[in-house]
């Protein structure tokens, strides 16, 4: 039974939030062992670079909207170039820069940037789609740095506490590993692109999974501490564009949503919960206290049918892991005439908190006539031919086409319990369809993520119940005010 509820207002709550789509200091060395004072500065002649001597590369997805992104961004850079000097600086797209996969996981994109870069060029600058820039202030910036040396530039990042998606990493000091906040930009010299491009071409990337992919960058720089450790740069900030905070920065975020139009209808969105009878009693009751009276179309589907919830049994046998019999099946159902026909399709395990409309916002930027597959992206075997996939305890969101042309490929489970969201990856791949990532969309507990990181979300999901009361963390970060203006959801709000 397809069950439906009224749509209730809350009160958005986080930890100093505002509403973004997309979204040290160790001692820094010029190399792995040498420690250097505060930036190391050098004797400069002028106060700003040749803007000539920087590539920016936003690093762009290949879904529609993604594109007009970073076009819109890029022309912004340009024209700002323009204004300055006749001789601009190269701006490029990560998405078209290859037919490789891997290319958004940075590493295997090294070698290309290091053959047609390292001899004209001084700095390469990654910038993420909603990231601002003030091209004097950051080339001024960047002229405070010896360019014949190993930088590696961000506003940093460390974990209070070791978790998981690090994969415990630093154990008994996680704070003490800095990694860079992408959505403020960051910055490699010249000499250490050309460097790691060498290793990367001699030495095979060892890491099968691409999780957190910030922080897999930076472990790879590190190298044990052969290479150089982060350098804080306070003017790489992640302060909306508008901010009195931000008048020193050189980097800033777009504080204003794209303009989408208006969220989509709750019509539009079919729910599918992935559950089992041993979990009825204790995750289910969950999600009827917090976001399942936002959905208008909900469907529970268990290894058994209890018509007190209700759930639907799909005829799959429950397994401890992987589950892709059952999502499958729901794939099956969702363009069947047993459900609503809907634009889109959300599955998302019995432990996944979310906010649906948060959802509705986000999809409004998205068209759902192309085959749309979005959520937190990981990817598997990069640099190796791999694939992206859209992990699963995070939400997966997939357009009507999408799930009309996975069936229509053929592709299926090569078992029950093997891991859905992966096999979707590598359906998606084979089609040659995008994965599309939105860091909205969590894995994990909040409690996973660092607190500056979140500080500029208003996160779409997180995942898991342990040691968590769910009911206080979705009211926490989730539960919106429906009453609030626009204006409102896009400033920052502090507990």
């Amino acid at each position: 039974m397809v069950s439906k509820g009224p749509h209730t207002g809350h009160k958005v709550a986080g930890c100093l939030l505002f509403f973004s789509f997309f979204h040290l200091t160790f001692a820094a060395g010029s190399s792995g062992k040498g420690s250097q004072d505060q930036y190391d500065l050098h004797d400069i002649h002028s106060s700003q670079l040749d803007l000539r001597e920087m590539v920016f590369v936003i690093q762009s997805q290949s879904n529609s909207f993604h594109v007009r992104q970073a076009e819109r961004w890029r022309a912004d850079l340009l024209k700002q170039a323009h204004s300055l000097t006749e001789k601009p600086p190269v701006v490029l797209l990560l998405h078209s820069l290859s037919d490789n996969e891997g290319d958004w996981s940075i590493l295997p994109l090294l070698p290309y940037l290091s053959q047609s870069f390292g001899k004209n060029s001084s700095w390469i600058v990654f910038l993420e789609e909603e990231t601002n820039v003030k091209m004097i202030s950051l080339s001024q910036v960047l002229a405070k740095f010896d360019k014949n040396k190993e930088w590696f530039l961000g506003k940093p990042l460390c974990d209070e506490e070791s978790t998981i998606i690090h994969h415990y990493a630093f154990a008994e000091n996680p704070s003490n590993f800095k990694y860079p906040d992408f959505a403020a930009a960051w910055a490699l010299s010249i000499p250490l692109v050309v460097r790691l491009a060498n290793k990367v071409k001699k030495e095979p990337l060892k890491s099968d999974f691409t999780i957190d992919l910030k922080h897999e960058v930076a472990l790879y720089i590190w190298d044990n501490g052969r290479g150089p450790h982060l350098t804080a740069v306070a003017e790489l900030c992640t302060e909306p564009e508008d901010s009195p905070q931000a008048h020193h920065c050189a980097t800033t975020l777009s504080k204003v949503p794209p303009l989408c139009g208006e969220p989509v209808n709750k019509e539009d969105i079919f729910v599918a919960v992935k559950t089992c009878k041993k979990f009825h009693s204790e995750r289910v009751p969950v999600i009827k206290k917090t976001w399942e009276k936002d959905a208008l179309y909900l469907e529970y589907y268990s290894d058994h049918a209890d018509p007190s919830i209700p759930t639907i049994n799909l005829g799959v046998p429950n397994t401890e892991r992987g589950h892709c019999g059952k999502t499958f099946a729901i794939l099956q159902r969702f363009v069947s005439s047993a459900v609503p026909n809907t634009k889109w399709l959300l599955i998302v395990d019995d432990d996944t908190l979310i906010s649906i409309s948060r959802l509705q916002v986000l999809l409004s930027c998205y068209d759902s006539s192309e085959p749309v597959s979005l959520g937190e992206r990981y990817g598997y075997g990069l640099s190796q031919g791999g694939y992206s996939y859209i992990t699963g305890g995070g939400g997966m969101v997939f357009s009507r086409e999408a799930v009309v042309r996975l069936l229509n490929s053929g592709c299926k489970c090569y078992s029950n319990d093997a891991p859905d969201d992966m096999v979707l990856g590598m359906c998606l791949n084979a089609l040659g369809l995008p994965v599309t990532h939105s860091p909205l969309f969590h894995q994990a507990r909040p409690e996973d993520y660092p607190q500056d990181f979140l500080a500029h979300q208003v996160p779409i999901s997180f995942h898991k119940h342990w040691n968590i009361d769910p009911v206080a963390v979705f009211n926490k970060w989730l539960k919106d005010d429906l009453s609030a203006s626009p204006k409102e959801l896009n400033e920052k709000t502090e507990l």
